[in-house]
């Protein structure tokens, strides 16, 4: 505790020295007191309490006066935090094989669950997770379904994440990112989406948006086109992130390069270049992992850490006991302990 008029209390020895030396002018000289000897002592032996609390309430509003306080640093953590939508494809071709992380075949859903897993949860290794961002997940085939909104609730995310299935009814069969695209954007676009429970998340506070969208085929489905959706993305200030899941491309030894991709890998690039992402092919877990820890390294939260420096005042202790020991002292002297008539 501090005070902001330190000076003040210099006053309490000085104002205590000048209260006993008036006590001692008041006193009143006597013969002898051997006159009440044999008297009982009364009320009498009470009448101190009351001149105590008057100088108790005289020394605590010096204290008053001295202003207390105290002083407190605090750290506020400040994250510019990124909305990121996962879009999967889950339609049939999804169940072709490719490799996974020990090489051995499994389904291309299963490597891109994991890997989608390890996106937002971290590995402990080359992928650190994203604990401080918005993200949600939506799924297509013929038709995009929401699975997720954007959440901070990655728990849950994960779990839905863990239990995505491949599309088997013939008549819900496709790919239709372009649909998936333009709710993606939507999404992100809209401030009421951001929300934490019951808690709503400023869409100021959003560093950035990202659409990170995994399929291994063509868009052959839905109401919107890729490029069409791609412009409302670049129009609300998301960016678009696109990976090719599929064969190894035999053109060029450069998957980047436009002259080497195929029409559907075009389309895809189109739509990160214009949207100021980018586009990346990937053919078993270990070239999927490159392209998402390529992405994580590229869109960071950013945190800071700010110290505030906070002063409490006291001023209402020292003016309570004031108040409550000056009040106790007049009603003792008009009650209990009165002495005049």
């Amino acid at each position: 505790m501090s005070f902001a008029y330190p000076w003040v209390l210099l006053l309490i020895p000085i104002l205590l020295w000048l209260l006993k030396r008036q006590r001692k002018r008041a006193s009143i000289p006597v013969p002898s007191v051997n006159l009440w000897a044999n008297q009982a002592p009364g009320k009498a032996r009470f009448l101190w309490i009351p001149v105590t609390l008057r100088r108790v309430s005289i020394i605590w509003i010096l204290i008053a006066i001295a202003h207390p306080q105290i002083e407190s640093t605090y750290s506020l953590e400040v994250i510019d935090g990124i909305a990121i939508q996962m879009l999967v494809d889950v339609s049939s071709s999804m169940d072709m094989s490719i490799k996974d992380q020990e090489g051995q075949s499994t389904s291309r859903i299963e490597v891109a669950k994991k890997l989608v897993e390890h996106f937002i949860a971290g590995d402990g290794d080359q992928l650190k997770g994203r604990p401080h961002d918005l993200i949600g997940l939506i799924t297509f085939a013929r038709y995009a379904d929401t699975r997720s909104p954007l959440t901070y609730g990655h728990d849950a995310l994960l779990q839905i994440v863990r239990h995505l299935e491949i599309q088997e009814r013939p008549n819900e069969d496709g790919t239709a990112y372009g649909d998936a695209l333009a709710i993606a954007a939507a999404r992100l676009r809209n401030p009421e989406a951001l929300k934490y429970g019951s808690q709503a998340v400023s869409a100021n506070e959003i560093k950035s948006k990202v659409i990170i969208l995994l399929t291994d085929g063509e868009n052959n489905s839905g109401a919107h086109l890729p490029i069409e959706s791609a412009g409302l993305a670049k129009q609300w200030g998301c960016r678009i992130y696109t990976i090719s899941l599929g064969t190894p491309n035999q053109g060029s030894d450069d998957p980047t390069l436009v002259s080497s991709l195929t029409a559907a890998e075009k389309v895809l690039n189109h739509i990160s270049v214009q949207t100021g992402g980018l586009f990346r092919q990937a053919d078993d877990f270990e070239s999927l992992l490159s392209v998402y820890k390529e992405i994580d390294q590229l869109e960071r939260s950013q945190i800071t850490t700010q110290s505030f420096d906070r002063t409490a005042d006291w001023l209402w202790l020292p003016l309570t006991i004031t108040i409550s020991s000056l009040l106790l002292a007049l009603t003792l002297e008009a009650t209990w302990l009165r002495i005049v008539p």
